[in-house]
């Protein structure tokens, strides 16, 4: 890929919380981008009804083409998400579950970053272990380093606005979307 050409990603994110700090971090990520990289949010997880082949074998839902579609033609997908119960929500779970039935595969080979918040001392590793696991078996090309994983995340996120404020995390999250650009063009 020429290393001046735009790039665009696309962000899923797995929380519905109205006040979601993960959406925030979501929000913030287009004016952390390098230069060149436009990022866009995807619909939400909770559009999807719960995976059943039976609904499948009937038709794919509307928000399961539409958001295939988009991870398709992007250059890379940013998935940021809470932890639930160790792991990552099942809301995200059940969209990827039937993203991954979509005939042309959404993730085969797509560059992803995960991104991961939470109010608790870990900042949801474990939900970024778990779904690591699940982007191996659709083939998706994982970014590793550096991570984003944000513990106490109610203490970088001003309540009033949902507007990331926190000058460090900002700087590095800045510097994972400058380093996930380099592995996307690569």
């Amino acid at each position: 890929m020429a290393e001046d050409k735009p790039l665009r990603f696309a962000v899923m994110v797995g929380s519905l919380r109205r006040a979601s700090y993960n959406a925030a971090i979501a929000r913030a990520l287009p004016a952390l981008a390098p230069d060149g990289v436009l990022i866009e949010a995807l619909g939400s997880v909770g559009d999807f009804p719960l995976y059943n082949q039976d609904v499948q074998e009937k038709g794919f839902p509307a928000a399961a083409t539409a958001m295939a579609e988009a991870i398709v033609s992007a250059d890379g997908l940013i998935i940021v998400t809470p932890e639930y119960n160790y792991s990552m929500p099942g809301v995200l779970k059940n969209a990827i579950d039937w993203l991954s039935r979509v005939p042309k595969q959404p993730f085969a080979n797509k560059p992803v970053l995960i991104q991961s918040a939470s109010q608790g001392a870990y900042g949801g590793v474990r939900a970024q272990l778990h779904l690591r696991h699940t982007l191996v078996f659709v083939e998706a090309r994982t970014f590793n380093r550096p991570e984003v994983i944000i513990p106490a995340v109610q203490t970088k996120v001003d309540a009033a606005t949902g507007e990331l404020t926190d000058p460090a995390t900002r700087g590095f999250i800045a510097d994972q979307l400058k380093a996930f650009a380099a592995f996307v063009r690569r």
